[in-house]
This record gives structure tokens, sequence and C-alpha cells, in this order.
């Protein structure tokens, strides 16, 4: 069970723990890393070089930051997501994934229990369920801490954010924007264009917690300013949707995705799903013994 489309993880600073490759190649899979030029020889000694994307400086000037801060600050994840973006594109892709680099691993939540994969199944459910409908323009899974063992939850949801582990059509219209929120923002802009998202429960990421991991944007944005500017760019991008709060000790953005609850998936007319089928071989008694997650 491997994914069809390609896998990228946009990576800073992080060689030393690199958590989203050392998941993936313990599932066995292909993928590319993306890093700045000066952090390649870094990676190297850690990754086989082939899996090694340079990141073409000219994504960083031309990149758009929405705001007028130019190059005194860090541009963020987002030009080097635009590069993977353009790569995919570049050896004929559809689709792509683009992922961010503090993912442990993927599990599968089912009857109380969140069983870890040891293979691509993952992404290639995902695939397969975007593939039947002609309206989806990026999916993902959500975070592990989000979906409750023992709580009822769908097993999606349709309309909302996709953060750090995106599938992405490739011929929708746009592209990674903003020095913070760029996953926020591309959501919310397929959405105002008719595009549908879809939030997998039955699948989860498990991602470290912002800014628990040194490298990435830590030191470049939090460790220094907090979550205030980034709460705010979110608000003057989306003012329609969004509101700044201040809880649980810091500011954040509130994103009200209501007004997209009427946006319908439109499956393709010649696919036709079994009820209860099941294509992928997921039997739950040989992955008990996997480690799970508690909560």
């Amino acid at each position: 069970m491997t994914p069809r489309f390609p896998l990228y993880i946009v990576s800073k600073g992080r060689f030393d723990t690199r958590l989203t490759s050392k998941t993936l190649e313990a599932m066995k899979l292909d993928y590319r890393i993306i890093v700045e030029a000066q952090e390649r020889n870094a990676y190297a000694s850690v990754i086989e070089p082939r899996k090694i994307l340079v990141l073409d400086p000219a994504y960083q000037v031309r990149y758009d930051t929405f705001d007028d801060l130019g190059d005194t600050k860090s541009k963020g994840p987002g030009p080097a997501r635009n590069f993977a973006w353009d790569h995919a594109i570049s050896e004929g892709h559809a689709w792509h994934w683009v992922m961010d680099d503090n993912i442990r691993d993927f599990y599968r939540l089912y009857q109380n229990s969140k069983v870890r994969f040891g293979d691509g199944t993952c992404f290639k459910i995902m695939e397969d369920f975007c593939l039947r409908y002609t309206n989806v323009g990026m999916a993902g899974p959500n975070y592990v801490f989000f979906a409750k063992r023992k709580q009822k939850i769908p097993p999606f949801l349709a309309n909302t954010r996709i953060y750090s582990c995106n599938l992405i059509r490739n011929d929708v219209p746009f592209r990674w924007r903003g020095r913070y929120n760029e996953d926020t923002d591309l959501s919310l802009r397929l959405l105002k264009a008719n595009w549908c998202t879809v939030q997998f429960n039955a699948i989860l990421q498990g991602k470290v917690k912002t800014q628990s991991l040194s490298g990435g944007n830590t030191r470049e944005f939090y460790a220094k300013e907090g979550t205030l500017a980034k709460s705010r760019m979110q608000v003057a991008m989306h003012p329609d949707v969004s509101t700044l709060v201040f809880k649980f000790g810091r500011w954040h953005h509130h994103v009200d995705y209501r007004r997209f609850a009427k946006l319908a998936l439109v499956r393709k007319p010649d696919v036709s799903i079994q009820s209860g089928a099941d294509n992928y071989g997921l039997v739950v008694k040989d992955l008990s013994a996997d480690r799970r997650v508690p909560a």
C-alpha cells in the first residue's frame, strides 16, 4: 500500500530530529525533503541525498508574505510549499502531499482505538476518497490530540481547515501565501471559490504541538513575538470569517466555517461505492499489537 501521489516534507533547522522523515522511512515510503541551500549538507549527513531537494531562492524572493516586512524576518514555510507544488506538476502529478517536519506517526481511529499505521495505507485511503469526487481541492488527517477515542465523531469533516499534512489538487488556481497561517488561508480561499476540503478523523496525524520542538518557525517567530502577530494576520486576511481571541494564556485567531457547510461533495458519475466495503485489508486484530495512543 503505497500512495499514488508524491510526498514532500518542508524542513528547516531540524536535520537532527527530522520526525516526519523518520516516520515515512519507518513506513518504507519514498519522499522528498525540501531544505534551504545552507542546510543541505547537514541534512545529507543523515538522509539519502537523492531525497533532498534544495529550495530555489527565487521562491522566497517572489513569495507573497501578505505584509510589508520584506526580508526583515523569516518568510515561513510557504515558499518551500510552493516549490513542492511546482515540482510535483513538473513530474506530471495531478495531486501532491506536503507535510510539516514534526509528525511522529499516523493512526487509524476505529472502535475507540488509535492504532499506528505501519505502511502507506493511510495515504492511499485518503487519496482514493478524494478521487471519488470532482470538487475536492485539499484534504488531510486531523491532529491525533483533537480526535478523542471515546467521543462520537464522524469519519471525516467537510469544508474546514487542513493543517500540516495536506493532499492538494495541483490544478486549483491558488498558491501558498502569508508569512503565517498559510494553511488556514489556503483552506479559506479554496472554500470561498467553492472547492471542498476534507479533514479525516478516521485517519489521524501525530503532529508535535506548535512551539514544542526547536527549529522550524519556533525560533524565528514564536520565541520572539508569541502568537499575536500571526493571529492578527489571519484576521487581516479573512476579516469576514476571522476574529482575534485570547485564551489558554495566549492570542489565537478563531475562524467561523459555518458559512461553508452548504458546499456539497460531488461524486464522479462513474464511481460506485459498495456499502460496508473494505478495499484496504484493514484488519484491526492484525494491527492491535502495534503502538497505540491513549487519548
